[in-house]
């Protein structure tokens, strides 16, 4: 099966790697990447900036350069950017900006309403949030006003899943990602989402898998196998990402 990998990271220490919240990742190197993913079917994938990268670009730009197939740039950078930078980063392969309201590192979430609609009006980026479902309640009005979102890990709490589905029912994304990382079970939110909007679920390996609780592995891959048919997996595993990226198949 053709994946996309929507959702994982590069952690290369040739670049500036910050200790976030007393944890400092593992080295995880492009090549590294490519190893651990040699007996996928991976046509493309996000990279997307962590909380101990913080704002550092360089490492992104380079990762990018070094991938050979669809992947694009998902990044964290502080709204005093300015508008040249932002497309310099586009035309280098980023095209979303990301808000870590779980573990920072991002710009602070007061300015994602501000900032999400800049960089779309600018250059089309989608806005993707790290944000515990039971904390959506306090940002869900600003979220439907923004252009293109998508949530990370499946929202990663049981508590707030509802407020997760109605963001689906009015067009968000979420990333079917970091199953040993998150509280709900999976394939029922997956299932649940799905039913919605099946064009709304992104899978992604999240490797490394920084702070996971468990790992990614290809069970997590044998799991959406197992339990949905032809064409909601390949919804599943790289149709709806190459659409919400804007990507030809």
């Amino acid at each position: 099966m053709k994946i996309f990998d929507a959702h994982f990271h590069i952690i290369d220490f040739n670049f500036p790697v910050k200790e976030n919240n007393g944890y400092m990742p593992p080295s995880f190197t492009t090549q590294d990447y490519l190893n651990r993913t040699n007996d996928l079917e991976i046509i493309g994938g996000a990279v997307v900036s962590g909380s101990f990268q913080e704002f550092d670009q360089d490492y992104l730009v380079d990762a990018l350069h070094k991938l050979d197939g669809k992947f694009v740039g998902t990044t964290q950078l502080p709204i005093t950017t300015s508008d040249a930078e932002i497309r310099r980063l586009n035309t280098l392969g980023t095209k979303g900006i990301r808000f870590n309201v779980k573990r920072g590192g991002s710009e602070d979430i007061s300015k994602l309403k501000a900032f999400a609609q800049r960089v779309y009006d600018l250059v089309g980026w989608h806005t993707e949030i790290y944000i515990e479902s039971k904390k959506l309640t306090k940002y869900k009005e600003v979220i439907l006003q923004l252009p293109q979102v998508s949530i990370d890990h499946l929202g990663l709490t049981e508590e707030g899943f509802e407020d997760l589905k109605d963001l689906v029912r009015q067009g968000v994304y979420v990333k079917a990602t970091g199953f040993g990382r998150i509280e709900i079970d999976p394939l029922s939110a997956i299932q649940e989402l799905i039913n919605i909007n099946p064009n709304a679920v992104m899978f992604g390996t999240d490797l490394p898998s920084t702070r996971a609780n468990r790992p990614f592995n290809v069970e997590d891959i044998q799991l959406i196998q197992d339990h949905f048919n032809q064409d909601i997996q390949e919804r599943i595993f790289y149709k709806n990402a190459l659409e919400f990226y804007r990507l030809s198949e």
